[in-house]
C-alpha cells in the first residue's frame, strides 16, 4: 500500500508525528494495512480493464482509469501528471501492446503488482482476411496482403470482445487483487465467479443468436472483431486493419464492394469511437445500410448500453439483424 493514502487524518498535528506514521505504514505488511480502512488503489488502463476491477474489486478497490470516456485508447498519450500518480498504484491492469504511451509508462513506474491481461489468455493474429478474395482479383489480393503486413504484423489485442477469452483474463484479475489484498479474498472470489457466470451467458447467447444465419460476413471499420468472429464461426472483413485510422487502399474498397455483393452483405458497421467517413461511403456506394458493431473501448453517452455486458447484448442484435438470423 502506498504510505501516503494509509496515513490517518489525526496524525498529521506535526512534521514529527508524520515523519513516525509514514515510516510504520511503509513497514508493515498489505494486510495490516488495509485495517486503516482504505481501499485498494487499482489504475487501469482503459475501459475493458477497468470494468473488471471495478466488477471484481466492489466497494474494496478505487479504480482510476487513464484513459477517459471518449477518447480513443489506441492513441492515448498520457499527461506528466498520469505518469506521476501512475507509481501510486497498489495494482495496475493494463492490456500490453494496444497502447505504446501505457506500456513504457508502466514498465517505469516501479509498481510491483501489474497485470496484464494479454499474459492471461492466448493472443493469435487478426486483421483483414488476406486469401478471401472473391473474382480472382490477384492485383487486389497482393495490394490486400501489403496492407495486411503493414496493419497486423503483430497479435490482435482485442480479446475482450470474445466473452470466453474475457473469462478467463477476469479470473486472472480476480487472482491477482486475492493476492494483493487477502483480507477480502472471499470478496474478490465471489465476484469473480460472478463475473464469470455473467460472461458465461453471454457466450451462451451469442452461440445461440448466431448459430443460423443468412450470411456469415460482416463488414467493419477496424479489425477489431476477430476474436468474436472465430469464436461464433464469422468472417470479418474490416475496412482498415487493427488499427482504426488506416486508410484503406482503393483495391480494398472494391474488394469490399465486391464481397458485400457475393456474401449478400446488408451493413456496413462502424464505432463510436472512430471516424465513420469511409464506412459510411462504402455503404452509400454500395447501397448498403449502417449500424453500430461497438468495440467496447469506452463507454460514452453514444454507447447503447451502460457497461460491458449491455454494449455486448446490443452487439448480438445488431449482428443478429445483419446477418440475417433466423
Amino acid at each position: 500500500m502506498n504510505a501516503r493514502r494509509l496515513i490517518p487524518t489525526a496524525t498529521l498535528a506535526g512534521a514529527v508525528t508524520l515523519g513516525l506514521v509514514a515510516l510504520s505504514a511503509c513497514s508493515s505488511s498489505d494486510a495490516a494495512d488495509k485495517k486503516s480502512g482504505d481501499k485498494l488503489a487499482v489504475t487501469a488502463s482503459f475501459y475493458p480493464m477497468e470494468f473488471l476491477a471495478q466488477q471484481i474489486g466492489g466497494d474494496h478497490v478505487s479504480v482510476t482509469t487513464l484513459t477517459k470516456p471518449g477518447v480513443e485508447p489506441h492513441d492515448l498519450e498520457l499527461k506528466p501528471r498520469q505518469t506521476a500518480e501512475l507509481g501510486e498504484s497498489d495494482v495496475i491492469v493494463y492490456l500490453k501492446g494496444i497502447q505504446p504511451a501505457v506500456d513504457k509508462a508502466i514498465d517505469q513506474s516501479g509498481v510491483e503488482r501489474i497485470v496484464d491481461a494479454a499474459s492471461l489468455t492466448t493472443l493469435e493474429k487478426h486483421g483483414t482476411e488476406v486469401g478471401h478474395v472473391h473474382g480472382g482479383d490477384e492485383h487486389a489480393a497482393d495490394e490486400h496482403a501489403a496492407e495486411e503486413e503493414s496493419t497486423a504484423d503483430g497479435n490482435d489485442p482485442h480479446i475482450w470482445l470474445d466473452p470466453v477469452r474475457y473469462a478467463e483474463v477476469a479470473k486472472g484479475v480476480g487472482a491477482a487483487l486475492e493476492k494483493a489484498d487477502p483480507d477480502n479474498a472471499d470478496t474478490y472470489r465471489k465476484n469473480t465467479d460472478a463475473l464469470v457466470t455473467k460472461l458465461g451467458g453471454l457466450d451462451t447467447a451469442f452461440k445461440q443468436g448466431l448459430a443460423d444465419t443468412a450470411t456469415k460476413t460482416f463488414i467493419t471499420t477496424h479489425a477489431a472483431f476477430g476474436y468474436l468472429a472465430e469464436r461464433y464461426g464469422l468472417e470479418q472483413e474490416a475496412i482498415a486493419g487493427i488499427d482504426p485510422e488506416a486508410e484503406p487502399s482503393p483495391a480494398r474498397i472494391k474488394e469490399l464492394e465486391t464481397i458485400a455483393e457475393q456474401d449478400k452483405v446488408s451493413t456496413v458497421f462502424f464505432e463510436t469511437l472512430a471516424s465513420d467517413r469511409t464506412a459510411k461511403t462504402i455503404a452509400a456506394d454500395s447501397g448498403l445500410k449502417t449500424d453500430v458493431l461497438d468495440p467496447l473501448e469506452g463507454i460514452t453517452d453514444r454507447s447503447k448500453g451502460d457497461d460491458y455486458i449491455e454494449v455486448m447484448q446490443a452487439n448480438l442484435a445488431a449482428l443478429e439483424k445483419a446477418l440475417g438470423a433466423k
